[in-house]
């Protein structure tokens, strides 16, 4: 068994334990939340591209405290929110030469280092939470994807979670059909799969960092993007694009990453330590992100917005069926393609989703 492989079976969502404290939001000033109380002898970095109020910036503020406690200090985690570091085209370079040693990213991103990473990403693929979960947390369907960067990138994968479903947002009016979005400049994450899809359902894609939106948005440059509803309340996208429409064509998971560098400079005990405590972090990312888009999305109407849900989902499933039907082009997409249906056949999509 490879060492990703073993993350892997760490994270199977069969041995999730339920209940991870959440914590606070930790030091927001000049750097990131730090490890707590344990001070510890080495700290790494978590570089984070949302808000210190996001899941995944507390679940990694977790993961800092509770690594320094399971090291006896040997290593602790500040995470540093809000493109600190840069943005996540900059910063997983950082990661795969050492200099920063964990990050949450979109995964799109993967896609420009392992092109397999694409068949998660593409629209429409999940039914449900449950059924990407259940893909995300099988060790024979992600371990070879996961340990796939670390001898090429010196990147290793040590978990997938759940993003949220993303969905449009515009300056101008609801989206109903395709047609709809016909001549409206939509910011896409960096990748080449993502500007394709965004193209196929009718817009125009300009693909950006997350920080550039807003201005994008305020200026005009951009008459809108695709998020789900914790990047649009939380970075006050609402403010500038109104209306937000329920296309659901995404359900694309973010990963968290670890430099090579890093994990090969830990001990086997201290490595053992870092495993065991990925499940609790998969756990709190995935249970806070529901609560946390139920109440972004509340905030965004007490602010003005629009939440449109008669879009016709079929038209834009049929608009990008043939990204699909072309990525799927090899023996290790096919095997993905095959689990993912599978389970969304055992965890098909509850009514009203």
């Amino acid at each position: 068994m490879t060492r990703k492989k073993a993350f892997a079976v760490a994270v199977t969502t069969a041995s999730v334990a339920l209940g991870l404290a959440a914590c606070g939001s930790g030091d927001s000033g000049g750097g990131g939340g730090d490890a707590g109380s344990c001070d510890p002898e080495t700290t790494w970095r978590l570089a984070f591209n949302q808000t210190e109020e996001h899941p995944q910036y507390q679940a990694g503020v977790q993961l800092g405290e509770d690594l320094c406690e399971a090291t006896d200090g040997r290593y602790g985690i500040e995470v540093y929110a809000n493109e600190l570091l840069g943005t996540q085209s900059d910063v997983i370079n950082n990661v795969s030469d050492g200099s920063v040693e964990m990050m949450w990213v979109g995964a799109p991103v993967l896609e420009s280092l392992n092109p397999d990473f694409i068949v998660f990403n593409l629209p429409y693929m999940f039914d449900s939470q449950e059924a990407q979960a259940d893909v995300l947390g099988d060790e024979e369907v992600i371990g070879d994807l996961y340990s796939s960067l670390e001898d090429s990138e010196g990147i290793s994968v040590l978990a997938g979670v759940y993003s949220g479903v993303r969905n449009v947002y515009n300056a101008s009016q609801p989206i109903v059909e395709p047609e709809d979005l016909s001549g409206l400049k939509l910011r896409v994450q960096q990748s080449d799969s993502q500007v394709r899809m965004i193209e196929m359902m009718g817009a125009v894609a300009s693909p950006m960092g997350q920080g550039e939106v807003y201005t994008a948005l305020q200026s005009g440059v951009l008459d809108g993007a695709e998020n789900n509803e914790t990047v649009y309340n939380a970075l006050k996208h609402d403010e500038v694009a109104p209306y937000y429409s329920y296309t659901r064509h995404l359900m694309i998971p973010d990963y968290l990453l670890i430099s090579s560098t890093a994990l090969d400079g830990m001990s086997d005990e201290d490595r053992q330590a870092l495993t065991d405590l990925i499940p609790g972090v998969v756990e709190q990312a995935n249970s806070g992100f529901i609560t946390y888009a139920e109440e972004s999305r509340a905030a965004s109407e007490e602010a003005g917005a629009e939440f449109n849900d008669d879009v016709n989902i079929e038209a834009f499933r049929e608009a990008v069926q043939p990204l699909i039907d072309e990525s799927i082009n090899n023996d290790v997409r096919q095997g993905l393609f095959d689990a993912v249906q599978a389970a969304n056949e055992e965890f098909p999509a509850s009514s009203g989703s």
